[in-house]
């Protein structure tokens, strides 16, 4: 990406903007773009006072065929610019993301999952004339299928105490603090909330990546990102967006880059059991032993396990034991050390990795 991108927010329309920007140096898009509300009056609440609602003219749009297009278009060049393993979210409401969701599968973008952002403090639905609206939709897309795209799964499982991290989000709505206001209004209607964003850019995108929003508003995507040690390019049409978004980015403070590493996410390298025999750090003839001592394997020259009548690796031997089809026997095994303290053989590995492969 060239740096007179980087960081900044690019004044004009997003579709001419991304023309220019270099094809496959986007590694992350997050886009939040016009929902097409197609509102028709004005709304009250019961005691009649009036509800700040999308009026914007930027929301608004003469047919469902003007904002294909319009879709078609910011999209087409969003995937041109989106490198081979890049991936893209988009946000939108019932009123525009089944139709945003087929232009992108009509593009070649590769679906990976919808997520349900569940705002907790939902706006009241005052007319009473349907469900209480309390939801909007997030599609994570891959540029195509054969796309290898950032996913930090340990790490999302992790912020979600060891439980997989699901598709449904329960984020309240921007408010407080956090909603940015000039003269006591709403500077823009559609502010996103932080956290959002940081769940979004932490779980799909690295430190140093490049995220692009192109239609950066009041600036939450570059301001998590700068907090989070990314890069972003923005695209902005209006003057006083863009003004509230640089104040408001200027403010923040990139936290320490080693906060923001996926240690979790570190892949061993590949050791076999026969390699701890080969580097003396396992003898032959030794004995491994179950974490209680109940279970006791000799260990033979090829590597496997002698236990009872059967003989295999440290895998099936403990499985066998466990009365399972399959075991991790790095897990399962332990010797014993000079004073006669069990050690647990998956340490000894790691012991074999910091000496001979790092």
């Amino acid at each position: 990406m060239d740096k007179k991108y980087l960081n900044k927010i690019i004044k004009g329309d997003c579709v001419e903007e991304l023309k220019k920007i270099p094809e496959n140096s986007v590694d992350l898009i997050f886009a939040d773009p016009p929902y097409n509300l197609q509102l028709k009056g004005e709304l009250y609440r019961p005691n009649q006072t009036k509800v700040s609602a999308v009026d914007d003219k930027w929301d608004k749009f003469s047919s469902f065929d003007e904002y294909d297009k319009f879709t078609y278009d910011w999209l087409k060049e969003c995937k041109k610019v989106l490198k081979k393993d890049g991936s893209i979210w988009v946000i939108g409401s019932y009123h525009n993301i089944f139709r945003v969701g087929k232009v992108m599968q009509d593009l070649g973008f590769w679906v990976l999952n919808d997520i349900i952002w569940i705002k907790t403090n939902p706006m009241p639905n005052f007319k009473g004339t349907r469900f209480n609206n309390a939801q909007e939709t997030l599609i994570l897309a891959s540029k195509n299928q054969k796309s290898k795209a950032t996913f930090h799964y340990k790490s999302m499982k992790a912020f979600n105490d060891d439980k997989q991290m699901r598709s449904d989000w329960y984020i309240p709505i921007c408010n407080g603090e956090e909603r940015i206001k000039v003269n006591g209004e709403k500077a823009h209607s559609t502010q996103k909330p932080e956290a959002l964003l940081f769940r979004i850019i932490l779980s799909t995108s690295n430190f140093g990546d490049v995220i692009l929003d192109p239609f950066m508003g009041s600036g939450t995507t570059g301001a998590v990102a700068k907090k989070m040690g990314r890069n972003f390019v923005g695209i902005e049409k209006e003057d006083f967006y863009i003004k509230i978004a640089n104040d408001r980015i200027e403010k923040v403070k990139p936290m320490d880059e080693k906060l923001l590493s996926y240690p979790i996410e570190e892949k061993k390298p590949k050791v076999p059991f026969g390699n701890l025999i080969e580097s003396g750090m396992v003898n032959i003839g030794d004995f491994l032993y179950s974490k209680d001592e109940k279970y006791k394997a000799k260990v033979l020259a090829d590597a496997t396990l002698s236990w009872n009548d059967k003989t295999g690796s440290i895998h099936k031997i403990s499985a066998e034991i466990l009365s399972k089809n399959s075991n991790n026997g790095w897990t399962f095994w332990h010797v014993k050390d000079k004073k006669d303290n069990p050690i647990l053989i998956d340490e000894i590995r790691n012991e074999y990795i910091k000496k001979y492969l790092t």
